[in-house]
């Protein structure tokens, strides 16, 4: 998710770098959006060093991005903590002075502001009029705590605990409706070296690649990455995916000369420099993506590894341990089958992409071995294509190596691959083009 940390000038602040935390270490993309007031309390070094993102506080910074409409547009969750008398007062006439001031009125997305201030201030008819205009307008203003203030004052006023902070984000979010991703949250990856991180914005034309290469002309959504669950406000259920084996596929439909749209979940390796970036976590938004991003184009490569369970209750609270010392118990629902709801969607007319290819991280068991749950699976999918590999501790996840076999639904003989990950990538992109009709044999890439 990305969320957008507003910080404003109130004492308080020291206590959103631990928000801040529980943000980032959920496994969300923060942007620390302080007002220059903020920087006398927390800098910006602090903030830039917790949530691994640059900060700006002017509305002249990054003119090229776009950035003080940038910012709001893309946000799924506004977070003002803390939120001063006097930023309130803003927010409720629209004055815009700063960089926050321009999110606030640029964002589409749930918005939260959590009051910090002394109790004359908030009990003052101007801030109680300012804060029951900023309700009307669909702003979720959270009532401040009551106890020790600054200096020696006591009563409402004090800035909630950040636990408590973030419970109330997460319901926020969870309540409302998740817009799709549009175009204009869509990026393009930086290119390689850059210092920005794989979430950085660039406006650059994508990478088309080679004229006369393989997939000229072509565009392919390539899928990658693990997912994550929420399961509490700190915990998930996740995977041990790093993302190498997608990144390698769309490296090398790039090399091709394809336009590659890269839609990225939880990986521990930079996205591939030249495609355009489309960031998700849970297997719904992955599911989301792919619905939106897909259509139109001439393939898709699901190389992510998503869950296929989440939890079926949401915690909105940390899960503590029980002093009786009993476990609790986690009730889990099935996710989405995002590869058998796109074939079906292209069955029912959806303009989805004609060739789909799927993969396949089994096990097997003493029922069956890897290659006929393979053949199963690609037979109760549809696609066109499954890429199967035997997976384990030490097998295939984080590893640069992988051993996959290729299984086609025409009934050709399957394709085997070995090697490391940017070769195999490049095997199942040479097949990927056979699928369209553009057979060839690919080059390895330069490393």
């Amino acid at each position: 998710m990305r969320i957008v940390l507003g910080v404003t000038g109130g004492i308080a602040a020291y206590k959103s770098a631990l928000l801040l935390r529980l943000m980032t270490e959920a496994g969300h993309q923060v942007d620390v959006v302080p007002t220059p007031a903020a920087l006398n309390f927390v800098g910006q070094a602090t903030w830039e060093a917790l949530s691994g993102r640059p900060v700006r506080t002017d509305t002249f910074e990054a003119v090229d991005t776009v950035n003080h409409v940038r910012l709001g547009r893309e946000a799924e969750l506004v977070v003002v903590a803390p939120a001063t008398a006097d930023s309130l007062a803003r927010a409720a006439v629209g004055l815009a002075p700063d960089l926050l001031g321009n999110v606030l009125l640029t964002a589409t997305c749930p918005v939260l502001m959590v009051p910090a201030m002394h109790t004359e201030m908030w009990t003052h008819p101007a801030t109680v009029a300012n804060v029951e205009l900023l309700r009307s307008r669909g702003i979720t203003v959270l009532d401040p705590d009551s106890g020790r203030l600054t200096g020696q004052d006591t009563g409402p006023g004090r800035f909630p605990e950040p636990d408590r902070i973030w419970a109330q984000a997460q319901e926020l979010v969870a309540g409302s409706p998740r817009p799709r991703l549009a175009a204009s949250q869509r990026q393009t990856s930086p290119p390689a070296g850059d210092h920005a991180g794989p979430d950085a914005a660039s406006h650059s034309e994508p990478h088309r690649g080679p004229e006369g290469g393989a997939l000229a002309g072509r565009t392919v959504v390539v899928t990658a990455g693990g997912t994550r669950e929420a399961l509490d406000p700190v915990r998930y259920l996740g995977n041990r995916s790093s993302g190498k084996q997608g990144v390698a596929v769309a490296e090398a439909a790039l090399a091709a000369g394809a336009h590659v749209l890269f839609i990225g979940g939880a990986m521990s390796v930079e996205p591939p420099a030249g495609a355009e970036m489309v960031r998700v976590e849970s297997t719904q938004e992955l599911h989301d993506a792919v619905m939106t991003h897909a259509p139109g184009a001439d393939a898709l490569v699901m190389a992510a590894a998503v869950a296929d369970f989440r939890p079926a209750e949401y915690m909105d609270a940390k899960i503590k341990k029980a002093e009786d010392g009993s476990n609790p118990v986690i009730r889990l629902e099935r996710t989405p089958d995002i590869l058998a709801e796109t074939v079906q969607a292209r069955g029912a007319g959806r303009p989805m992409p004609g060739t789909i290819i799927g993969f396949g991280a089994e096990t097997g068991d003493a029922t069956a071995s890897v290659l006929e749950f393979g053949r199963a699976k690609l037979a109760r999918k549809g696609c066109e294509m499954l890429v199967v590999n035997q997976v384990g501790r030490d097998k295939v996840f984080g590893q640069d190596t992988t051993e996959v076999t290729m299984l086609f639904a025409d009934g050709r003989e399957p394709v085997a691959a070995a090697g490391d990950k940017t070769e195999v990538g490049v095997a199942i992109v040479t097949e990927l083009a056979g699928l369209l009709g553009s057979p060839g044999r690919l080059d390895r890439m330069d490393q």
